[in-house]
């Protein structure tokens, strides 16, 4: 098998995602995805990554994706050659798991449970459809019975009683966000720190223990004004702090889980097993999270989850992206052993990822398993292949 096209497409408004599909000569074609900067991406895709994937041998995953992620190319952040690299890696594990007939979990090393808890992170439908995270204005509408951070922002305590309906027990919120641009993150006023406190106890008056609270705070603060925030939330027991300061430096964050006292969850935003050893090596961390579409794909994914599992911490994969990735992170969830949580949106899979994909991962009760069928387990929908609107950039 050798591959013979290299193909990416775009379609708005979903401008934050880029799919690639990777043509071979058995017919067979295989899926990636990665999310955020993607004109960049593409680009980089179509100069610098086709021709070396032209007539490769797919099946050489390790090979492939190691030359495309060697660090002179991407540095330590996620940038533009590490999603493209990440997107190549995830459409080689698909092409793989075709050609052998099975799903990308086997490819793995094979199941250690059928199903994973999943937590619902409290965004809305168009979340990320304008390049960013969106702001909730006094006047909004919601858009469906799942625009969970209008739900958060206004009655916390009634979206965890519908969670809880639908068997989920977790869920998580950033209700620090809005008050950081105010000092550019440096310190917090008191009253800021009240008002973010108010959804967090809405949750507690309204079920008391039986939602476990992430409290995402997207890593726009100093130390200083993180621990000032962490002080005020934990008498509310959250279940972790997600990013509570700037990725720039793993002892600072060392610091803040040791003067904190809680737990801490790091980060979809770092690429490569190196800057997760750095994170583990510190003891910075309680959970790590990852994003396939992100760190440099699949392979790299499995490996900083054992090297999370050497360390003895749980892996939490990232999704509020798109839902190939997604996808993929369900069937690395129910692989590795130390899958703690898998991240989900139900304003997302119960919504618009239908439109995109033929198959989503399964949730029930609040667990979730990949979809059925070799490789992932999906393919892009007609509506995307055969829309007008849609940009398709062959190699």
């Amino acid at each position: 098998m050798r591959i013979t096209a290299v193909e990416t497409l775009r379609l708005p408004p979903y401008d934050n995602i880029l799919w690639l599909r990777l043509h071979t000569d058995t017919g067979l074609v295989g899926l990636g995805e990665t999310f955020r900067g993607v004109a960049g991406v593409e680009a980089h895709l179509h100069a610098d990554i086709a021709p070396k994937l032209l007539g490769a041998d797919p099946t050489r995953i390790d090979a492939i994706t190691t030359e495309l992620t060697r660090p002179y190319v991407g540095g330590r952040g996620s940038g533009a050659e590490i999603r493209a690299a990440s997107a190549v890696d995830l459409a080689l594990h698909d092409l793989v798991g075709q050609a052998l007939s099975v799903p990308l979990h086997d490819l793995l090393g094979g199941r250690s449970r059928q199903t994973v808890p999943t937590y619902n992170t409290c965004a809305g439908y168009s979340y990320n459809s304008a390049g960013g995270r969106r702001a909730v204005g006094a006047e909004d509408a919601a858009a469906g019975p799942y625009d969970d951070q209008i739900g958060f922002e206004r009655d916390a305590g009634k979206l965890a009683q519908s969670l809880l309906a639908m068997g989920i027990t977790a869920m998580k919120i950033w209700p620090f966000d809005v008050f950081a641009a105010k000092t550019a993150g440096q310190w917090i006023h008191a009253t800021d720190i009240a008002a973010g406190l108010e959804p967090l106890q809405k949750i507690r008056d309204a079920v008391g223990d039986a939602m476990e609270i992430m409290v995402e705070l997207h890593a726009m603060w100093d130390l200083p004004a993180a621990l000032a925030i962490a002080r005020a939330v934990a008498p509310l027991r959250p279940f972790w702090m997600e990013d509570p300061i700037r990725n720039v430096d793993p002892l600072a964050l060392a610091d803040y889980r040791r003067q904190s006292g809680l737990p801490v969850c790091a980060s979809e935003t770092l690429a490569g097993m190196n800057t997760h050893l750095d994170l583990l090596r510190a003891d910075a961390v309680d959970y790590v999270m990852l994003d396939i579409g992100w760190c440099g794909g699949l392979a790299q994914a499995q490996r900083i989850a054992h090297l999370a599992e050497a360390h003895q911490r749980a892996v939490a994969p990232h999704d509020c992206t798109g839902p190939v990735v997604f996808a993929a992170s369900t069937h690395l969830a129910v692989a590795v052993p130390n899958a703690a949580f898998m991240e989900s949106v139900r304003a997302y899979w119960s919504g618009w990822y239908a439109d995109l994909v033929t198959a989503l991962p399964v949730i029930e009760g609040g667990r979730i398993a990949p979809p059925p069928g070799a490789g992932l387990g999906l393919a892009l929908t007609p509506m995307v292949l055969e829309r007008a609107t849609t940009r398709r950039t062959p190699a």
